[in-house]
């Protein structure tokens, strides 16, 4: 665990004092955080004195079950480099984003990608054996080395002086590859790992590809804005799970876009993707708006927008732990709107504005209960899979749905008013009107002072921030805000050490280490602070802010979620995850933003 830095530091990150690739140097250490590229599906890992290769893949047609691709062993496992008597050589490493250097006492074996389906090894000089095992069906060598067949290929070839070249049938699903190289300055190896039917077996000078590697880092690192000095190290990083976490189009992954994981999480789910763009936003307003326009690719007929989107299909019902269509929170014109006022691009208004209404009526015309409250048919809709809320069955009529509906609702107005429909606006402005009026209603709770949930229109007996989350809201009675703010700030539910628990912690469900029952997220704290600053309250949105930006900096890797208490990573929560990574990012130019204004 590192210490977070401390607040308040002026000086802002000149590029050049210290580069990003300087400043994660090390940091990536191939046993949690693999060594990956922009648009690939390959991560490269250390185990003791060997290396292997896994693939952000989901292969469903010969994996049925679901996350399986989490379980499955490496596609090219046991790399080893052994000396001329055959003995395997023990090593170090040196780490960059654009380069591993696997450190022997026969010399620096340097990775790097060639492409986003290649990694090149610049081989040292001399006589070595370089073996792996690849899955396949069957293999073939030749004169430059060889393919292993199987659900994907692997070509292997170098340039250096083959003295053996063997493939070997292992009883695993696996076959051997020795090869015996007698290397020179300047030789590489190349591992293309592909489900084409043509394989990138030429090769180049290892040094330009080794400097072009670098060179598309460093010019990643300079669109970004620069932050204060306190932020910086993981800042960098934060940009750098943003580019390595990216996988390029493929059958029906439409547009370049990020996942939440490479690790644990293949494929974009719906509502990670508005806070990935909200971060690329600031370095590239196209990369940010396919963000979403991968989602809408797939919009269905009747308006919904799928919850997920994978190489090989789409996800859109589930029946699993109820049947029902499945999707995630409304919050795509929040975004729409956060885009085009950092970018000024009319067209993307323009282009998203009819799909977007279509999404809106989706939602009121399929997902409304009797008093006109939008409802979530199926838990995993609500983006909180097993919360609480969820427990005493579905489908349940809740406050964070509502309120997001109304946020979509003003939003749509806002979009309405810039491309020139005054009707539209003033229409969506009455129905933002008519919701809270019937969350006012139906949902406010006078004894407990704050927005229930409701199943059967009976009150869910459990206590979460997504109670308070109308906080966001205008419209409300002053001492409706008052009462939600009293709640949020109680050390005994909700202002922890790091805050906010996704349960009450004086409430009988709550768990710290189990995904939505308990820990923080810091994409949730990142939507209280804009509620916390549009109330008023920006003391205690600055507090927000800081305390989830150094609960991100206590560690080396960025999760998914952590232990509201002590900060720690529960044992469930994926690496290198986007979302946090995206909202860090945000919530540390904000900062840089108010300490420094005339710096920006």
């Amino acid at each position: 665990m590192r210490h977070a830095a401390k607040h308040g530091a002026f000086n802002l990150y000149i590029f050049g004092i210290m580069t990003a690739i300087e400043n994660l140097h090390n940091r990536v250490d191939l046993y949690n955080i693999p060594f990956s590229e922009r648009g690939s599906r390959l991560m490269l890992f250390r185990k003791a004195d060997m290396l292997y290769i896994r693939l952000a893949e989901r292969w469903v047609k010969q994996e049925s079950a679901v996350g399986h691709y989490r379980k499955r062993p490496p596609f090219v496992d046991n790399i080893r480099f052994l000396d001329a008597d055959g003995a395997p050589l023990s090593f170090e490493l040196e780490t960059y984003p654009h380069l591993v250097s696997v450190r022997t006492a026969l010399g620096a074996f340097d990775w790097t990608f060639l492409d986003s389906e290649t990694l090149m090894v610049k081989l040292p000089s001399g006589s070595y054996t370089v073996s792996f095992d690849g899955q396949s069906q069957n293999g073939s060598v030749d004169r430059r080395g060889g393919v292993l067949h199987g659900v994907r290929a692997t070509a292997y070839t170098t340039n250096a002086r083959i003295t053996q070249n063997t493939i070997t049938p292992l009883d695993n699903g696996y076959h051997r590859v020795e090869l015996k190289l007698e290397a020179r300055a300047g030789d590489a190896l190349m591992l293309n790992l592909t489900p084409r039917l043509g394989y990138n077996r030429s090769i180049p000078e290892p040094d330009a590809v080794i400097a072009k590697a670098r060179q598309r880092w460093e010019e990643w690192f300079s669109a970004a804005p620069p932050v204060l000095e306190a932020y910086r190290q993981d800042y960098d990083y934060a940009w750098w799970i943003l580019r390595a976490g990216l996988m390029s189009t493929r059958y029906y992954f439409t547009r370049e876009a990020l996942v939440p994981s490479k690790i644990h999480y293949v494929g974009v789910w719906h509502w990670d993707q508005f806070f990935h763009a909200l971060a690329y936003r600031h370095i590239d307003a196209r990369l940010a708006e396919d963000q979403l326009r991968i989602l809408l690719d797939h919009q269905q007929p009747n308006g919904m927008i799928p919850d997920a989107v994978h190489d090989e299909g789409v996800v859109t019902h589930l029946d699993f732990p109820v049947e029902a269509d499945v999707t995630k929170p409304p919050l795509m014109a929040w975004t729409v709107l956060k885009l085009y006022e950092t970018t000024g691009h009319m067209d993307f208004l323009e282009e998203m504005y009819e799909p977007l209404l279509r999404w809106q009526h989706w939602w009121h015309a399929e997902n409304v209960d009797a008093r006109g409250l939008g409802m979530y048919r199926h838990p995993f809709s609500s983006g909180l899979d097993d919360s609480p809320m969820w427990d005493y069955g579905m489908p349940v009529t809740a406050p964070d749905l509502n309120t997001y509906l109304v946020v979509q609702a003003e939003s749509l107005a806002a979009i309405a008013d810039i491309i020139g429909k005054p009707d539209d606006a003033q229409a969506q402005r009455e129905r933002a009107k008519t919701l809270i009026d019937a969350m006012m209603a139906h949902l406010w709770d006078e004894e407990r002072g704050y927005f229930n949930a409701l199943r059967g229109g009976e009150r869910v007996p459990v206590f979460t921030p997504f109670h308070l989350l109308p906080l966001w809201l205008d419209g409300l009675p002053s001492q409706v805000y008052d009462r939600l703010i009293a709640h949020l700030t109680d050390p005994a539910k909700f202002w922890t050490r790091f805050p906010i628990p996704t349960v009450a912690i004086d409430d009988p469900h709550f768990d710290p280490l189990q995904m939505w029952r308990g820990p923080t997220w810091v994409n949730i704290n990142y939507l209280f602070v804009e509620a916390l600053q549009r109330r008023g309250y920006p003391d205690l949105a600055r507090e927000l802010r800081r305390k989830s930006m150094e609960l991100v900096m206590m560690h080396d890797d960025i999760y998914e979620y952590y232990n509201p208490f002590n900060g720690e990573r529960p044992p469930k929560a994926a690496p290198i995850f986007g979302w946090t990574s995206a909202v860090f990012i945000d919530m540390a130019l904000q900062e840089t933003h108010e300490a420094a204004p005339e710096s920006l």
